[in-house]
């Protein structure tokens, strides 16, 4: 098996990776990283040194790919199936991978502000970024309901790459800044997402780290 995914179960950029392999049921290895062991910590680093997750590494072609997004237009290149992630068509192209950055960087990362404040200890708080964090989310909402308008997926016709930023950044998201009945786009779309196959299965696998999820501020 060529391909190994450098992961950990409960980071919501590989499960934007996870999802995309599971749609074409892309033979790969997991390997569950613990950066608190100083061991695995230290491989890890050795391997990438930015030491965020997610990370392939492609044993055939000798290749380690880095980074959510160029992790699926690499497997849309190296290992396609029928899910294309980006489509061949250049307008579309651009529209998906314009969705893609609206939620990661606006969504995705103000999530993870949120949470890793939560995790801070009470000297390093940072009240002020995370009412950044905050309100970019809730801007991020609205154009995304102004988005899904008449569509199924934000990738356009067909479930691609936006859509599988979309799902871990939504469902965390959720938890931590609720959009609540003033956004039934979003709701049900969401809905949608969690209906896949790729999806249930990436939930089911981190269910039984969601103890270790840090549900208060």
């Amino acid at each position: 098996m060529s391909l190994t995914l450098h992961y950990h179960p409960l980071s919501s950029f590989c499960w934007k990776v996870l999802i995309g392999l599971y749609e074409n049921d892309t033979p790969f290895e997991k390997r569950a990283v613990n950066l608190g062991d100083e061991g695995e910590r230290a491989a890890f680093y050795s391997l990438w040194p930015i030491g965020k997750f997610p990370v392939i590494v492609n044993a055939e072609r000798g290749e380690i790919v880095p980074e959510s997004t160029p992790i699926l237009d690499y497997l849309d290149l190296y290992f396609p199936g029928p899910t294309r992630f980006v489509s061949a068509d250049p307008d579309m192209a651009w529209r998906t991978r314009l969705w893609d950055r609206i939620v990661d960087m606006h969504v995705h990362l103000g999530m993870q502000t949120v949470v890793g404040n939560r995790i801070r200890p009470a000297e390093a708080k940072d009240p002020h970024g995370v009412a950044m964090a905050r309100a970019s989310m809730t801007r991020a909402y609205g154009v995304i309901e102004d988005g899904l308008a008449g569509r199924t997926w934000l990738s356009g016709p067909d479930f691609g790459l936006a859509d599988c930023a979309a799902l871990p950044a939504l469902y965390y998201a959720d938890k931590v800044e609720p959009w609540g009945e003033a956004r039934p786009g979003i709701t049900a779309y969401l809905e949608r997402l969690k209906a896949r196959p790729s999806v249930k299965r990436v939930l089911a696998e981190a269910e039984p780290f969601f103890k270790y999820f840090p549900a208060e501020d």
